[in-house]
Protein backbone atom coordinates (compact mmCIF):
# COMPACT_ATOMS: atom_id res chain seq x y z
CA UNK A 1 0.00 0.00 0.00
CA UNK A 2 2.96 2.31 1.06
CA UNK A 3 4.40 1.91 -2.56
CA UNK A 4 1.14 2.88 -4.47
CA UNK A 5 0.87 6.14 -2.51
CA UNK A 6 4.11 6.67 -3.57
CA UNK A 7 3.76 5.92 -6.71
CA UNK A 8 1.20 8.09 -6.76
CA UNK A 9 3.04 11.29 -5.50
CA UNK A 10 5.70 10.78 -7.95
CA UNK A 11 2.98 10.62 -10.80
CA UNK A 12 1.45 13.31 -9.20
CA UNK A 13 3.96 15.59 -9.40
CA UNK A 14 5.27 14.92 -12.97
CA UNK A 15 2.03 15.47 -14.09
CA UNK A 16 1.92 18.96 -12.51
CA UNK A 17 5.73 19.54 -14.12
CA UNK A 18 4.28 18.64 -17.61
CA UNK A 19 1.31 21.26 -17.27
CA UNK A 20 3.71 23.45 -16.35
CA UNK A 21 5.66 22.81 -19.30
CA UNK A 22 3.05 22.58 -21.46
CA UNK A 23 1.38 25.91 -20.72
CA UNK A 24 4.42 28.02 -21.03
CA UNK A 25 4.76 26.47 -24.41
CA UNK A 26 0.79 27.11 -25.09
CA UNK A 27 1.91 30.68 -23.98
CA UNK A 28 4.60 31.56 -26.29
CA UNK A 29 2.65 31.00 -28.88
CA UNK A 30 0.00 33.17 -27.47
CA UNK A 31 2.76 36.21 -26.34
CA UNK A 32 2.68 36.65 -30.59
CA UNK A 33 -0.43 39.17 -29.70
CA UNK A 34 0.18 42.15 -27.84
CA UNK A 35 -2.80 42.68 -26.04
CA UNK A 36 -2.24 39.11 -24.47
CA UNK A 37 0.75 39.70 -22.35
CA UNK A 38 -0.36 40.48 -19.12
CA UNK A 39 -3.35 37.50 -19.65
CA UNK A 40 -0.26 35.35 -20.32
CA UNK A 41 1.83 36.39 -17.47
CA UNK A 42 -0.56 35.70 -15.53
CA UNK A 43 -1.74 32.08 -16.59
CA UNK A 44 2.26 31.29 -16.23
CA UNK A 45 1.96 32.35 -12.91
CA UNK A 46 -0.71 30.23 -11.31
CA UNK A 47 0.10 26.85 -13.52
CA UNK A 48 3.38 26.82 -12.20
CA UNK A 49 2.11 28.05 -8.30
CA UNK A 50 0.19 24.97 -8.41
CA UNK A 51 3.26 22.54 -8.77
CA UNK A 52 5.22 24.65 -6.40
CA UNK A 53 3.17 24.77 -3.56
CA UNK A 54 2.42 21.22 -4.07
CA UNK A 55 5.92 20.36 -3.46
CA UNK A 56 6.29 22.72 -0.88
CA UNK A 57 3.54 21.21 1.07
CA UNK A 58 5.98 18.28 1.55
CA UNK A 59 8.28 19.88 3.38
CA UNK A 60 6.02 21.71 5.39
CA UNK A 61 6.40 21.47 9.43
CA UNK A 62 2.49 20.93 10.28
CA UNK A 63 -0.38 19.33 9.40
CA UNK A 64 -2.41 22.38 9.35
CA UNK A 65 0.44 23.86 7.18
CA UNK A 66 0.66 21.19 4.66
CA UNK A 67 -3.00 21.42 4.00
CA UNK A 68 -2.15 25.30 3.79
CA UNK A 69 -0.40 24.64 0.77
CA UNK A 70 -2.80 22.48 -0.68
CA UNK A 71 -5.46 25.31 -0.70
CA UNK A 72 -3.37 27.80 -2.37
CA UNK A 73 -2.69 25.37 -5.03
CA UNK A 74 -6.60 24.54 -5.17
CA UNK A 75 -6.66 28.14 -5.58
CA UNK A 76 -4.15 28.84 -8.09
CA UNK A 77 -6.12 25.93 -10.15
CA UNK A 78 -9.76 27.52 -9.95
CA UNK A 79 -7.40 31.06 -11.22
CA UNK A 80 -6.20 29.09 -14.12
CA UNK A 81 -9.48 27.41 -15.17
CA UNK A 82 -10.93 30.97 -15.13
Amino acid sequence: MQNDKEKFKKEFISRLIRFSIRTIKYAERLRKDRNLWSITDQLIRCVTSIGANVVEAKSSSSKKDYIKFFEIALKSANETIY
